[in-house]
């Protein structure tokens, strides 16, 4: 079974500045880590092929300082590593990035599942995981909390509102993951030192055979109309002492005093 696992970079910060022109966050001097729940699909994965055998692969678009978050997939356990990099990549929305993520998933061939986080902690959007499957034509399952592989289905249960339900699709397929899937492992130093050893790849869009229109702010149709930074207030913290009725009371007294009640 060969597992294609999706890792980003983000900030590893939510004191982020906007970018006012570009509309971009601005990563400068701002320590970067790899997005959270992909370190979950890092480990989804992982647990798959330590259970049914196989190969990981792990993919990762940006400039060449991303290759750090591949180096720590190697370091957990996966086997091969691939870097999309290309000037042409850059200012790209979740429609652009899709387009060259699949475009990968299809310069690697013969993948049985592909994994990602359910977001990115950087945009929240959720849309990358399912854009890929819609360009790969493949079924995806969204907001895994679970995900086992049988009879050549991936078998996955996530919450709905009225409780939980179990969702079959048949693979090749895409799955996005919720943190509550699993602990991500830690490398070990021994990994740590195999990882070095590991084959990398850095591919461009030419060596993708991307077409450079659908990439980067070319292919990037979302518009950013209006920008703002949330302000940030300092609030003061009342707290209330005693016992559950003298709480009440004082809390009452204080909703009188701003004229609230």
């Amino acid at each position: 079974m060969k597992i294609l696992v999706f890792v980003k970079q983000v900030p590893d910060t939510t004191d982020v500045k906007l970018d006012p022109k570009t509309g971009n966050l601005n990563r400068e001097g701002v320590q970067s880590i790899m997005n959270p729940l992909d370190c979950n699909a890092v480990e989804a994965a992982l647990r798959l092929k330590e259970k049914h055998g196989g190969t990981v692969v792990a993919i990762s678009m940006g400039p060449p300082q991303a290759d750090d978050v591949l180096k720590k997939a190697l370091a957990m356990g996966c086997d091969e590593s691939v870097l999309l990099s290309d000037r042409a990549f850059g200012g790209a929305d979740t429609l652009a990035t899709g387009y060259v993520l699949s475009k990968a998933a299809e310069k690697i061939g013969d993948y049985d599942l592909l994994l990602f986080g359910r977001h990115a902690s950087d945009g929240e959007t959720a849309q990358t995981g399912p854009i890929v499957a819609a360009f790969l034509g493949i079924p995806q399952i969204t907001l895994a909390e679970s995900l086992e592989i049988e009879d050549g289905w991936a078998v996955a249960k996530r919450s709905t509102e009225d409780g939980t339900e179990t969702v079959h699709a048949k693979l090749p397929a895409l799955v996005t993951v919720c943190g509550e899937i699993n602990e991500p492992r830690y490398a070990t130093p021994i990994n740590i030192m195999r990882a070095l050893k590991k084959p990398r790849q850095v591919l461009d869009c030419a060596g993708l055979g991307a077409d450079p229109a659908k990439c980067g702010s070319p292919g990037s149709p979302s518009v950013t109309k209006h920008l703002f930074e949330p302000k940030h207030e300092h609030v003061d913290t009342v707290m209330f002492t005693g016992d559950a009725d003298e709480a009440a009371k004082q809390f009452v007294d204080m909703l009188e005093a701003q004229h609230l009640i």
